[in-house]
């Protein structure tokens, strides 16, 4: 805040800041006059209007009503707490003729000149609210003649709409508007690539029209092929018998080009009048399909920072005077995606300013969405819908092609490509050293030459199989690493196809966003609507936004580290099949010797998403070392507890942090301190990082314990001190003697004999796991029907090697347990293992007491009772289990096994004492890596304590000496850093960030 600001006054405030920005708005500001009567009020903003408990700073009246206090408070303040004190004017009105609840006053504001908080009181769960402006009058009386409650009354009676969708889209809805009941005014509807978030929107759209809970409703998108789309869907939706959206309400776009529609569109798109935007009225009921460029250009003119992102800018859009009111329901549609940072601001910035509900919808949520939208009311995940029948799954296919997704490494002697990036000369060369290539500069710096091509081929052996077996080639999308001028990866892969699959140029085409692609649009509806072309290289311009039902292959050339981008990636390929309807499945290629698929497998579905590059001033930097320093103790001190938002996800938002004030001492002090912190908690971070190594470490541990149980070397002396007992070959005829007849003994010892390990006690025999069960029994093969309470049943989510989870617990009905049991009653002391999915290969034990059934996924296993179940839950967690799970599923993106595959696994059989034996051990190590491991969590949790007493003694000047001490000392003068802040705002001098806010001792700038 410039000095001058700081020393504002309240009435400065009110007279520079607030009084013009009212006028502006249609107010006019008069004084209060003890004289007049209300009905001389109009449109007025009453300065000091008396009431029974003191004077409000403004009553703002509407054709003789009070609709509104208004507090203002001097810029340097924060308003938010202010609107206790409008509350109790509100109360004291008593010459108003309103009433709600003791209230006289329906709408409360509270501001600073800059930050205005609003709060409807009419209904004790209305809670109050940032808004980015004042309201105009014609708001406040629109607002007051609108009666949510009622609206809601009807909503819930309705049941328009509901018929034509499916039911997790009629979830989705009626989890919205329970939302929206529930007085949430930001929410996320999560629903996967091609389920339809659309048209759930248009029927939730409808709905809150029809009941009057909204009225003017805002869908954003970020392209205009996007919003055309858009439009279409609403025009095609038939939102009463015989009737399309359209025919009801009235519908609005921007302008289009014709190849920006889909060949079937056939309606005329209508451009909305700027009256709809600059004065809305009450009698307005319409939808507005616009990208969110075009709106941040309509809010903030030139100000507004979005990239062209594959199309031309907005050209014909010009900045208008908007107000806050002008819609109730904002729809933003791919509201995942990634921005720049002064593009993610503009982002926020026009969503702000519509005091609406806000509805984001994703099939991706990222961090900065789920912080902004706070609320995610539905979720509906991909493997749910495929589940489900409304998706398809995929099969992955690894390609070796020398090139990992973190990079190649290129050896002497290595032939490689180099190309000339202004003139696109091109010639062939040898390596002359070994070097290693970031995954990015793969075929943006070299070309390996052959390398492409025996991707390529590999890739036609597989079309070629499947045209043979389905009688069509499957439609194939590659994402190629870039399309850059002269170095085009895109071009390159374009020719090899083209040179391998022999099928004429237009089989093969380049859509991307490059002036050299004609007519890209009409490209991808060629590509989705016709034979040819078959293949498709891009780049970007194909990740989002594309439909293409009938693709079957994708296939991954570009090195992608965004599990956003990767998912809506694989989204192009998910939707069932349109011409093709016995499309069961895509086939994904990783083009990376499979280190893409393992790079995702592992990632967290809730990923930050950084900006792709920082592009706002230095002025507006705040994620420097010494805000980062200054928030880490705040936030371990609760100093920061206030600025947190959010009901369900607490979390920090720039928004929220703006009036966060923060000690910042002068330029050279900053230095000595941040050189003293680093310093002090080397060490510190040190320890740190060592300490979260261990769990990697205890993880090896066990799987060597396992390792070391199961091939005999655990119980080495034990055997020595125990040589007279029955052995385990003979365990094994022993059972086999007294087994059932009906019982089929798959495999004879000498089958078996080595596949476990390649040396075993003399004492152990060998087996497959069907010789040592009795029972083996897969899961019923339907998905069960799940209640809220009834009979335990048991999903693999609860699996973990070695024990089951119970802490979340899922039912069904005691009808659907019965069915479920049918075959086989689970009990105590049975094994179950996993035997599908993400986390196949996974064996864990019933504990005692717990009476359950089977839910997907899974199988039970009893072995004899002559035999240890522990010992073999263990043999099935461990390393030579795991490797032929991995050897024979490595292909595959949805692995499972069937019920044959798991029968046949080689297992060891030890004499039975020394089986228990096995089993005593085993758990006293594991017992004892999880005391290393809890003994780690609380030293780390020591070490997040010492390095808040370093910093709060760096805050307290205990580390080095202040710069006005040393000033004073060395008799000179020094610059305070308000100083700096002064210059960095107006710009005057040639102040850098470096000079404000130093880098670390490593030259890097560290963030929070």
């Amino acid at each position: 805040m410039p000095v001058a600001a700081q020393h504002e006054s309240e009435w400065q405030t009110r007279k520079q800041r607030i009084d013009k920005r009212l006028v502006q708005l249609g107010w006019t500001v008069a004084p209060f006059d003890p004289a007049g009567t209300p009905e001389a009020y109009r449109r007025h903003a009453v300065e000091e209007y008396a009431t029974d408990n003191g004077p409000a700073d403004y009553a703002l009246f509407a054709n003789g009503l009070i609709l509104g206090i208004l507090e203002a408070k001097k810029l340097s303040l924060g308003p938010q707490n202010v609107l206790v004190q409008a509350q109790r004017y509100a109360r004291g009105a008593s010459a108003n003729p309103l009433d709600f609840r003791g209230f006289r006053v329906p709408f409360l504001l509270s501001t600073n000149g800059k930050v205005i908080w609003f709060h409807d009181i009419r209904h004790p769960l209305n809670p109050s609210r940032r808004i980015a402006d004042y309201p105009t009058p014609n708001a406040l009386q629109e607002w007051m003649e609108r009666d949510l409650d009622a609206a809601l009354a009807r909503l819930a009676s309705e049941r328009a709409a509901l018929d034509g969708l499916r039911e997790y889209q009629r979830e989705a809805v009626a989890a919205i508007e329970k939302a929206i009941a529930d007085r949430k005014r930001r929410m996320l509807m999560a629903m996967a690539t091609g389920t339809g978030k659309t048209k759930t929107a248009v029927g939730l759209a409808y709905r809150l029209m029809k009941s009057g809970v909204t009225r003017r409703i805002l869908f954003l998108v970020d392209r205009r092929a996007l919003a055309a789309q858009a439009v279409g869907a609403f025009a095609a939706f038939e939102a009463e018998p015989g009737l399309k959206f359209d025919k009801i309400y009235e519908l609005y776009s921007q302008r289009f080009r014709r190849e920006e529609l889909e060949d079937e569109i056939k309606f005329d798109p209508t451009v909305i009048p700027e009256s709809y935007l600059t004065d809305p009225r009450p009698g307005h009921a319409f939808v507005y399909v616009c990208t969110i460029q075009r709106m941040a250009l309509n809010l903030f003119g030139g100000r507004a920072a979005f990239e062209a992102r594959d199309e031309s800018a907005e050209e014909d859009a010009r900045e208008l005077d908007i107000p806050i009111h002008t819609f109730d329901l904002v729809i933003a549609d791919e509201c995942h995606r990634g921005y720049t940072a002064q593009e993610l601001s503009t982002w926020r910035d026009t969503l702000d300013h519509f005091d609406a509900i806000k509805v984001g919808l994703t099939a991706t949520p990222a961090a900065h969405t789920t912080a902004y939208f706070e609320h995610v009311a539905y979720r509906y995940p991909y493997d749910r819908a495929v589940r489900e029948g409304h998706l398809v799954d995929y099969d992955a296919v690894k390609i070796k092609s020398g090139v990992r997704i973190n990079g190649v490494f290129l050896r002497e002697g290595d032939e490689v490509g180099l190309v000339d990036t202004e003139s696109g000369d091109e010639r062939l060369d040898f390596l002359e050293d070994e070097r290693q290539f970031d995954a990015a500069d793969v075929e943006r710096e070299i070309t390996v030459p052959d390398s492409n091509r025996k991707i390529i081929e590999q890739i036609r052996d597989h079309a070629l199989e499947h045209e043979e077996r389905y009688g069509r080639f499957p439609k194939t999308l590659i994402f190629a690493a870039n399309d850059l001028p002269h170095v085009s990866h895109a071009d390159q892969l374009v020719k090899t196809c083209r040179d391998v699959f022999g099928r004429g140029d237009s089989f093969v085409q380049k859509i991307t966003g490059s002036p050299t692609v004609d007519r890209p649009l009409q490209r991808i509806r060629e590509f989705r609507n016709r034979p040819q072309p078959g293949i498709v290289v891009s780049v970007d311009l194909m990740s989002t936004g594309v439909d293409i039902p009938d693709l079957e292959y994708i296939v991954f050339l570009r090195p992608i580290k965004s599990r956003i981008l990767w998912e809506q990636m694989l989204g192009r390929g998910t939707r069932k099949g349109e011409k093709h309807t016995d499309k069961s499945h895509f086939v994904v290629f990783d083009c990376f010797d499979g280190t893409l698929l393992a790079y995702f497998k592992g990632a967290p579905e809730m990923i930050a998403e950084l900006p792709e590059k920082p592009t706002r001033p230095i002025k507006d930097i705040i994620e420097d070392i010494w805000l980062m320093y200054h928030l880490q103790l705040d936030a371990a001190s609760g100093a920061l507890d206030e600025y947190f938002t959010g009901s369900t996800i607490k979390h920090l938002t720039g928004v929220a942090l703006k009036p966060y004030r923060f000690r910042l001492p002068p330029r050279a002090e900053q230095t000595r301190i941040v050189a003293r912190v680093a310093e002090a908690t080397a060490h510190v971070d040190a320890a740190r990082e060592r300490l979260a190594k261990v769990p990697a470490i205890l993880k090896r541990v066990r799987q060597a314990v396992l390792a070391a149980a199961c091939s005999g070397r655990l119980t080495e002396d034990w055997r020595e001190q125990n040589p007279d007992v029955e052995a385990g070959a003979h365990l094994l005829d022993r059972i086999r003697a007294t087994g059932p007849a009906s019982k089929g003994w798959s495999r004879r010892v000498a089958d078996v004999a080595g596949e476990f390990v390649p040396e075993l006690p003399e004492t152990w025999g060998t087996a497959s796991l069907d010789d040592v069960c009795a029972n083996i029994v897969d899961c019923p093969h339907s998905t069960p029907k799940w209640t809220v309470s009834g009979r335990l049943c048991v999903r693999t989510t609860n699996f973990r090697p070695g024990f089951l989870d119970l802490t979340e617990k899922s039912y069904v009905s005691e009808e659907t347990y019965q069915t479920r049991i049918a075959r086989l009653v689970p009990r105590p002391g049975d094994i179950l293992y996993s035997r599908e999915g993400g986390i196949l290969g996974i064996a864990c034990m019933i504990p005692p007491g717990a009476s359950l059934c089977l839910g997907q996924r899974m199988m039970l296993l009893r072995p004899y009772p002559e035999l240890s179940a522990a010992f073999y839950m263990n043999v099935l967690n461990s390393t030579p289990i795991l490797q032929r799970v991995r050897e024979l599923t490595g292909g595959t993106a949805s692995p499972h096994w069937n019920v044959a595959d798991i029968k046949s696994f080689p297992v060891p059989v030890p004499p039975a004492r020394e089986q228990n034996e096995i089993v005593r051990r085993v758990e006293a190590l594991f017992k004892l890596a999880d005391a290393i491991e809890r003994r780690v969590a609380a030293a780390a949790a020591r070490a997040d304590k010492l390095t808040q007493s370093i910093l709060a003694r760096a805050f307290r000047g205990e580390l080095v000496p202040t710069e006005a001490e040393l000033a004073r000392q060395e008799g000179r003068d020094y610059e305070p850093a308000s100083a700096i802040l002064e210059r960095m705002r107006t710009g005057h001098g040639t102040t850098t960030q470096g000079e404000l806010f130093p880098t670390n001792r490593r030259g890097r700038r560290r963030r929070l």
